[in-house]
C-alpha cells in the first residue's frame, strides 16, 4: 500500500512538472515579443537622435572646411605672415568643429554645460603648467599681427642681434654674423625695447674720432668731410653735416654724419674708418690713446 501511494505520488510530481513546463513553453515566447515591443519606442527614439547627431556632425566639419578656404584665399590676398595664417584657419576650424560637437551632443540629451565645465577644468589646469609656453605664444600672435619686423630684418634685442631668418609663434631665429644660430621666446620679444635696423631703405651713418688738442681742428674736419663727400655710396641729396661732438679728458671729439641705403650701412662705416685713419696720418692729425708711463728709480 505504501509503495502504491509513492507511485502515484512520483507520478502526479511528474504531470505537474510537464503542466509546467507546458506553460512556459507558452510563455516565454509571448514575454520575449512583449519586451521587445516595449523596446521599440526607446531604440527609435535613440536612432533618431544619433542620426541627427551624425547629420549635424557631419554638416558642422563640412562648414569647417568651406569657411577655412575661405579664409585662406582672404589670408593669402592679405600676403598674411605663414605662420599666423595656420594659427587662425586652425583656430576657425576648431571652434566651428567644437560648436557642431556641442549641438550634436545636446540632441543626444549631454549637458552642454558639464562638456564646457569639464574642457574649463582642463584648460586650466593646462595653462597652469604651461604658463611660461602660452606667454611665447601670445608673444608671438602679437608680433605676427602687428609686424614690428619680418623674415630678412636685421633687429637687435638686448644682447642680441641678427638676421630674422623664421618667425614662430613660440620662437624667434636670428642668423648672426658670425652664422650664429640664436632662438628668442616671443615672450621676450614682444615685453621688450627692440630695435629693427633694417625697417627703413636708408640708415643715417655717423663717425666719430677723438684728435689731440695741439692737431688743426678745421683740418680735419675737412678731412672727414671730403671723405663723405667723395664716397659713392654715400647719399647725395641729404646734408652732410660736420661737428665738433665733445671736448674729452684727453681728445677733442669731432664727428661727420650722412645717408647711406641700408644694405650698404656696414660696408660704408668700415671703409670710411680706414680712409679716416690714413688721411689723419698723412696730415698729421694726431689721434690720442691711452698711454702708461713706468719710470725706472735706480
Amino acid at each position: 500500500m505504501i509503495v502504491w501511494n509513492e507511485a502515484q505520488t512520483i507520478t502526479e510530481t511528474l504531470e505537474l512538472s510537464q503542466e509546467v513546463h507546458q506553460d512556459l513553453q507558452r510563455l516565454l515566447p509571448n514575454q520575449i515579443l512583449e519586451t521587445m515591443k516595449s523596446w521599440i519606442p526607446g531604440l527609435t527614439r535613440l536612432g533618431y537622435r544619433l542620426l541627427m547627431a551624425a547629420l549635424i556632425l557631419a554638416i558642422g566639419f563640412h562648414i569647417a572646411r568651406t569657411v577655412q578656404k575661405m579664409l585662406s584665399k582672404s589670408f593669402e590676398r592679405m600676403e598674411m605672415e605663414i605662420s599666423l595664417k595656420k594659427f587662425l584657419l586652425s583656430m576657425v576650424y576648431v571652434l566651428v568643429c567644437s560648436l557642431s560637437i556641442f549641438v550634436a551632443a545636446d540632441k543626444l540629451g549631454i549637458s552642454s554645460a558639464s562638456i564646457i565645465a569639464l574642457l574649463g577644468s582642463a584648460g586650466l589646469a593646462l595653462s597652469l603648467s604651461l604658463q611660461n609656453m602660452l606667454g611665447n605664444f601670445a608673444g608671438g600672435v602679437i608680433i605676427l599681427l602687428i609686424k614690428p619686423f619680418k623674415v630678412g630684418d636685421y633687429i637687435v634685442c638686448g644682447q642680441e642681434e641678427g638676421t630674422v631668418s623664421a618667425i614662430g609663434l613660440v620662437y624667434t631665429t636670428l642668423n648672426t654674423v658670425d652664422n650664429r644660430q640664436v632662438i628668442l621666446p616671443n615672450g621676450n620679444l614682444s615685453n621688450t625695447n627692440l630695435t629693427n635696423v633694417t625697417a627703413q631703405e636708408k640708415r643715417r651713418l655717423q663717425i666719430k674720432v677723438g684728435i689731440g688738442y695741439h692737431s688743426d681742428i678745421k683740418k680735419a674736419k675737412e678731412i672727414l668731410l671730403g671723405l663723405f663727400e667723395n664716397h659713392p655710396l654715400i647719399t647725395k641729396d641729404e646734408d652732410l653735416i660736420v661737428f665738433v661732438d665733445e671736448l674729452g679728458e684727453n681728445a677733442i671729439i669731432i664727428g661727420a654724419r650722412g645717408w647711406v641705403d641700408t644694405e650698404n650701412y656696414w660696408n660704408v662705416k668700415w671703409e670710411l674708418t680706414e680712409e679716416l685713419k690714413l688721411a689723419f696720418d698723412r696730415e698729421g692729425i694726431v689721434i690720442p690713446y691711452k698711454q702708461v708711463e713706468v719710470t725706472m728709480r735706480k
